[in-house]
């Protein structure tokens, strides 16, 4: 076993999820992320965690929802006992093939997801992380050799996390004591409310309000969104190729789009419940050990020079004590590239300008 791989276990453990002895374990595992599970199921029986292992397949899944009569059961009582009853819910992903789920109808994907909104809340109640094994399949999505993909997910997954905590906590700061939020790239110009709202410095672990190992992003929860933005940045969305989505808000929803490529995707998310035309969150990439893109979401957003915007679900990890933000049952993220010709302000600041922050060797005035 690469040693990086027992790395990526302790990490995981220690600082992403801060298991506990006696801790209720649901480790999720991805076809090809076993040898990861392995290293995982040893750092958890070391702990002394209490260890249930899951199957979690793309083919698995698209076999079941392409047969299904789409009358979904609501939230499922053993799933949902499962997951009330598990401390932490570690979701190890690493498929077959990215786009398994491709070709099951948007419909069923809507109704499937929107039945099972008990079920996720349960999973955030959980102290649950998300992260990736390298595998082939991920490589190629990639556009990159197995080896070379495999050093680049250990650059952004290996860091260290707390000189990153500290740093990322000046853009925190500047963001919780702020009101508004404007970004401004070629056709991008956008502002935000962000007042009454609490930042979040996502370093990877649960006691950061983090849940993505890697992460590397501050991010919160804006409101009343008005202008337009374009996310020029390539994805695939539900296993479909998204390309220079362009939305346009006014009074924070979503009143027209468009994209090169995939607006039919954009179109299913938008209709999926009305939270799905809000902003769930605007994050701020900060991790430059992730140094290209790769039509991964868990790496792209987190990279340094670009802000993603978040249609759907608001996390409540920015709101006040007892209040809840933006509801829907997706939370579907989109990346603009800010390296050139752009600005970030807050409060007519400006915070960013061409990727590079005002704390930063390179930053022009």
């Amino acid at each position: 076993m690469d040693e990086r791989v027992r790395e990526h276990a302790a990490v995981l453990v220690d600082w992403s999820a801060r298991v506990e002895e006696g801790d209720n374990v649901v480790l999720s595992v991805g076809p090809e992320a076993h040898e990861l599970a392995v290293a995982v199921a040893e750092k958890l029986g070391e702990r002394g965690a209490n260890l249930l292992a899951t199957y979690r397949s793309g083919e698995v899944t698209r076999a079941y929802l392409r047969a299904h009569d789409d009358d979904f059961d609501r939230n499922p009582d053993h799933e949902l006992a499962l997951l009330e009853a598990a401390d932490v819910f570690l979701s190890l992903g690493g498929g077959r093939n990215t786009s398994a789920t491709a070709d099951v109808p948007g419909e069923t994907r809507r109704d499937y997801r929107s039945a099972r909104s008990e079920i996720r809340e349960a999973r955030y109640d959980t102290r649950w992380v998300s992260t990736v094994h390298p595998t082939r399949s991920l490589a190629q999505q990639a556009n990159m050799a197995y080896e070379e993909y495999r050093e680049f997910a250990y650059d952004a997954i290996l860091r260290d996390w707390e000189s990153l905590a500290e740093e990322m906590d000046r853009l925190k700061t500047r963001l919780d004591d702020g009101s508004e939020v404007r970004l401004v790239s070629g056709e991008t110009d956008l502002t935000m409310r962000i007042d009454d709202r609490t930042a979040v410095n996502s370093a990877a672990s649960v006691a950061y309000d983090s849940h993505n190992l890697p992460s590397g992003e501050v991010f919160t929860a804006p409101y009343a969104t008005d202008g337009e933005v374009v996310f020029d940045v390539p994805m695939t969305l539900r296993g479909e190729a998204v390309r220079n989505v362009r939305l346009e808000f006014d009074d924070g929803e979503v009143v027209d789009y468009d994209a090169d490529q995939g607006a039919s995707v954009i179109g299913e998310i938008l209709e999926t419940d009305a939270g799905a035309r809000r902003l769930g969150e605007l994050g701020i990439g900060m991790n430059r050990g992730i140094d290209r893109y790769t039509d991964n979401i868990l790496f792209d957003e987190k990279m340094g020079e670009t802000v993603h915007l978040a249609l759907g679900r608001a996390y409540d990890a920015n709101h006040p004590d007892g209040e809840s933000g933006n509801d829907s049952a997706v939370h579907v993220d989109m990346i603009t590239d800010v390296s050139e010709d752009s600005r970030l302000e807050i409060d007519g600041d400006v915070i960013q300008r061409n990727g590079r922050f005002r704390w930063e060797d390179g930053f022009d005035e």
